[in-house]
């Protein structure tokens, strides 16, 4: 029988077997397992940059000039083989630290958990990845890099703590685009509980800058059903708003404005030119990643 891959178990269950490194380093190596793709080949005349040398490298594209005279190995980069550039954009505010079952991971720790595999998946492909982790202001920026210390860095990122009241997502963005030299990739992950229009003119900024924007929107499976329960007292753990209710008064109603909500965030995004896919948080991590790393679809990273 053949071993089940990493990226289609059940997230908690994998997050309960390591840490956070390992568990990134799981989902990729399943994901990869299960990836069908051409590698990229050939060099075009043009130029761009010079990287560290890797092994497996051609030994054509060496740079035996500064080998010889700075005792430093790097490969010559061609304007087609210089690989793409990434920013993260991670929402670490209050709503995210919440989950509607003790036994489902909290939506910042499903995203974070993503976030790592995916700045994994580009590393091993020697894109530049990046890291901005954000709430009411910017928390951490980690600009992007492809070489071997930038894992740590950014694990090193995701450790720090968050929490703070608000999100404001549409600033996190612009401050990432602009870490990005050239058109590459601004990828948002956030339970975008805030305002859809300034996060839509965020994005078309972007857009308008050559970047491609992907928006992964985390939820949590309760923030969909709404489920069952006796009269309660519902606080909103970023601005504090409390409103008491019975959920079978009012069910058929927030399902309603939930919908409506999603509806309007795939439309507004899609005419801003982003990218925009919806995650549970007790689905595996394999569909989402499929979804942001555009596996045959507009915009590949991969």
């Amino acid at each position: 029988m053949a071993t089940a891959r990493a990226d289609q178990l059940d997230p908690a269950v994998l997050a309960a077997l390591g840490h956070l490194e390992l568990v990134a380093r799981w989902v990729v190596d399943g994901f990869i397992t299960g990836l069908h793709r051409s590698p990229r080949k050939g060099f075009s005349v043009e130029f761009a940059e010079h990287r560290p040398y890797m092994p497996g490298d051609d030994l054509r594209y060496l740079d035996w000039r500064i080998a010889g005279r700075a005792d430093r190995w790097v490969v010559k980069q061609f304007e087609e083989e210089t690989n793409a550039r990434a920013m993260l954009v991670l929402d670490v505010s209050a709503s995210m630290q919440w989950t509607g079952d003790p036994a489902r991971l909290t939506k910042l720790a499903y995203a974070e958990r993503l976030a790592s595999a995916m700045a994994l998946l580009l590393l091993r492909q020697r894109d530049a990845v990046g890291l901005v982790r954000f709430d009411a202001g910017m928390r951490d920026v980690v600009p992007p890099r492809s070489n071997r210390t930038q894992w740590r860095r950014l694990m090193a990122a995701f450790v720090e703590p968050g929490g703070g009241s608000e999100s404001n997502v549409a600033e996190a963005l612009l401050q990432a685009g602009k870490l990005v030299r050239r058109p590459g990739f601004v990828v948002l992950l956030s339970d975008l509980l805030c305002d859809s229009t300034a996060v839509a003119d965020a994005a078309r900024t972007l857009r308008a800058r050559g970047h491609e924007v992907l928006v992964l929107h985390v939820m949590d499976p309760a923030e969909r059903d709404f489920p069952e329960g006796g009269e309660a007292l519902y606080r909103d753990p970023e601005s504090r708003l409390e409103v008491p209710a019975s959920p079978g008064d009012v069910r058929a109603t927030y399902r309603t404005t939930v919908r409506e909500a999603l509806t309007e965030w795939r439309g507004v995004l899609g005419r801003a030119g982003a990218r925009y896919a919806l995650a549970f948080t007790d689905e595996p991590f394999g569909r989402p990643l499929r979804h942001l790393v555009g596996v045959n679809g507009r915009g590949a990273m991969v």
